[in-house]
């Protein structure tokens, strides 16, 4: 059995309409789940697991989902080559929400658009949910994406960022092409 916990307000989301995203998790990995939708806790039931990856996968899905992620965007995490990811801001600023906030602001940017510039470039979806920061992309440009989302952290301006973003996914479409 693995535990995990999610926030009380993304419960709903986990469950879906007429428990038609926990249905729809079960299917797609097989595996069942139980949800405590007054504590946020999530037990799942890895006994009869034939995949040990397909675990790992359905902990990244209900993670995603209690970071802030729609179910559809979660489940890209059950594709073999998807990672997922979270930033915890705290780690940046301590726990003062001022700097939180500024912080959450500077990966969304005006008007969301830091946000969407990061997602489009690299393919990869974003979610910035409470305190945290977190990443559903390709293995490959999970690591661009990191850089590029620490770089913000820690103070670089956005033109900086998407320069650096730019050039990292150029460097890697020439790789891709060329085999290396």
């Amino acid at each position: 059995m693995k535990y995990l916990k999610i926030p009380l307000d993304r419960v709903g989301v986990l469950i879906g309409r007429n428990g038609e995203t926990k249905r729809d998790i079960e299917e797609k990995t097989g595996l069942t789940i139980d949800i405590d939708s007054k504590e946020g806790e999530v037990v799942i039931d890895d006994h009869e697991a034939a995949d040990p990856l397909m675990v790992i996968k359905i902990e990244n899905i209900i993670k995603a989902i209690g970071k802030g992620f729609s179910p559809a965007k979660a489940f890209i995490l059950l594709k073999d080559d998807s990672d997922f990811f979270t930033f915890d801001l705290h780690d940046y600023v301590g726990k003062k929400e001022t700097h939180v906030r500024r912080l959450k602001s500077r990966v969304i940017g005006k008007e969301g658009k830091t946000k969407h510039v990061l997602e489009e470039l690299t393919d990869a979806k974003i979610s910035v949910y409470g305190h945290t920061v977190s990443v559903v992309s390709d293995i490959v440009r999970m690591n661009i994406l990191k850089k590029s989302i620490d770089m913000l952290l820690t103070g670089s301006k956005q033109a900086a960022v998407y320069k650096f973003v730019e050039l990292q996914m150029k460097e890697l479409r020439r790789s891709e092409r060329y085999g290396f």
